[in-house]
């Protein structure tokens, strides 16, 4: 940011030193902005004149490297994306209503929410479904898409989410729900349907090695109802990506959770057409969960989670003694067997305020209790090494459901129980567990749980992506990685250096994820990085069990903070329409 202000601020045009410092804080503040997610930035225009020629104001018609609209200051890339996604997002809606009669299938969904978002997308060609962990989104599009898929002769249909996991985890939901009875018995299940393959949104817009789209306005995708899942991770520059790629006469779906984090990208694009009133019939909303039962402690948090704050009642100093009171009282967190499990729950230990080393340990042999199942696997596993291919394969299965049976997750990359820290702690005690020992020749085991950082298009593999290692299944001298969200198997000498292990991951990279057990770790130092979004994402991440350890301020921080992106989306929308 800075050597970029300073290029921009050379002589001739800031000569004074007053003007170039001025001009130069103005720029490093844009690019901040930017950088914590917002789009832009609100200023007037008497703070913008001492940036000269830089800046383009409305009536001005030529490039500048920043723009100001009347109320904020833009990099000019981002004010062109908002303007590009406004008359996207502005055609969908203005296309014709579809004249598709659904005599017979009113009746198919029950809940009168998931039955307006029934209508709406019959209705429309463009829909948002949205509701909290439970609510039924994937079990209410696979009804909607059958329908559409009798209504509609030769119905072509793609299905995408931003991440290799949450595609996976689709595809296991969706194809679940085709199997419900009542669909069957009204002959809405047909081959195409179980065909139905889920993909990560860069492959489905066929982007390159530099991130170029193969489909976009002059060469749209191929598909009559494109299906996009977990929308709130759509950043400003991927969702005008996609809406310029959705051909005239298209359906366009967004499931998603406007609750949880937004992109790690600038914008918070669902969260926006959210809030808009204009987008209100393209948009339905999920109330009712059948994940969490009213007893059900995750479902209680979460909600407290989505309330406290919202009245001058909740303060601070009162927030905690309110969590403890109508959530979950703190105790110390124990190992918990799934198999026992009946009713959802949370575990919540605090932190002490002061850290000492003897604390961290302590914490970290806590973090490790829920892999131990894991590794007892993978010890079966390599017992039974020289076993028939079959055998293999089903104890291979047993070791990817052990692995996702538990996760966890911190707000930090760094710190005393940040990721990196974590995950050198918990593959210490995984490999003395499975081998006997910590140390020996080689950076690959079995069982060794990878995460992939970059996205690497000629191995097939994105950002995000997680494998298993295995031994090779035909040379057992060497090692290959197994994505599940892929299915895919890879060389574990082709994958690059910047794997990393995934034991634990940060909150942003587990979004898109689903673990029957989730642990939350929030500690002092991470208290600048929580809010609201980050912890409702943290615990909606478990079906069953959410373990929590937290630093007392940094939880008050997690509760109270809501994160609010600087946005000039609504505004672009509404100009392009009236």
């Amino acid at each position: 940011m800075i050597l970029w202000a300073e290029y921009l601020t050379q002589a001739p045009y800031f000569n004074e030193p007053d003007d170039k410092e001025y001009a130069q804080e103005m720029i490093q503040n844009i690019l901040l902005s930017n950088t914590q997610g917002n789009s832009c930035l609100s200023t007037d225009i008497a703070s913008l004149e001492r940036l000269r020629s830089l800046v383009a104001f409305q009536e001005k018609s030529h490039t500048c490297p920043f723009v100001f609209d009347g109320e904020a200051v833009y990099l000019y890339r981002y004010y062109a994306l908002e303007q590009r996604l406004a008359q996207q997002i502005v055609r969908l809606i203005q296309q014709p209503d579809s004249n598709l009669d659904l005599y017979g299938y009113e009746n198919l969904l029950i809940d009168e929410y998931q039955q307006q978002a029934l209508k709406m997308v019959v209705q429309h060609h463009f829909g948002i479904i949205t509701g909290g962990p439970g609510t039924g989104k994937t079990y209410t599009l696979a009804r909607i898409i059958a329908v559409l898929n009798k209504l509609i002769p030769d119905l072509r249909i793609a299905m995408a989410a931003p991440t290799g996991k949450a595609a996976q985890r689709m595809q296991e939901a969706l194809q679940n729900a085709f199997q419900d009875p009542t669909l069957q018995s009204k002959g809405l299940i047909t081959d195409n349907l179980h065909r139905i393959q889920p993909v990560t949104l860069h492959r489905l817009l066929a982007m390159g090695n530099r991130g170029i789209a193969k489909f976009h306005l002059k060469q749209p995708l191929p598909f009559d109802v494109i299906v996009i899942d977990e929308a709130s991770m759509l950043d400003l520059n991927l969702a005008t990506t996609l809406f310029e790629a959705i051909p005239d006469g298209a359906k366009l779906i967004l499931l998603g959770d406007a609750n949880q984090l937004a992109s790690v990208g600038v914008g918070s694009v669902l969260a926006d057409l959210q809030n808009m009133e204009i987008l209100s019939r393209y948009r339905t909303h999920l109330v009712h969960s059948r994940r969490f039962s009213d007893e059900a402690q995750i479902g209680k948090i979460a909600k407290f989670i989505q309330n406290v704050g919202q009245t001058s009642v909740d303060t601070h100093e009162n927030v905690l003694d309110r969590l403890s009171n109508e959530v979950i009282t703190p105790s110390v967190i124990q190992k918990i067997d799934l198999k026992k499990v009946e009713i959802d729950q949370i575990q919540l230990e605090y932190l002490p305020k002061l850290m000492v080393a003897e604390d961290v340990e302590r914490c970290l042999e806590q973090l490790w209790l829920g892999y131990q199942e894991y590794a007892e696997s993978v010890k079966v596993y390599n017992l039974n090494e020289g076993s028939e291919a079959h055998d293999l394969a089903q104890l291979r299965d047993n070791i990817l459901k052990r692995f996702n049976d538990y996760r966890i997750l911190s707000a930090m990359n760094v710190g005393a129980l940040g990721v990196k820290r974590i995950n050198h702690y918990i593959e210490q005690q995984f490999k003395y567990a499975v081998l006997g020992q910590t140390t020996f020749y080689g950076d690959w085991y079995v069982g060794k749980p990878i995460m992939v950082t970059e996205n690497d298009y000629q191995l097939g593999i994105s950002n995000g992506d997680i494998g298993i290692c295995f031994k090779h299944r035909q040379n057992l001298a060497q090692y290959e990685v197994y994505f599940p969200s892929l299915n895919k198997w890879v060389m574990a000498t082709r994958l690059p250096q910047t794997i990393q292990t995934a034991f634990a991951m940060t909150i942003h990279k587990s979004q898109g994820s689903e673990f029957e057990h989730v642990a939350v770790v929030l500690e002092q130092e991470a208290e600048k990085l929580l809010s609201k979004e980050l912890l409702y994402t943290a615990i909606t991440r478990a079906k069953r069990v959410v373990s929590i350890l937290a630093d007392p301020e940094s939880l008050i921080t997690a509760l109270m903070v809501k994160t609010v992106r600087q946005s000039g989306l609504i505004k672009k929308i509404n100009n392009s329409i009236y």
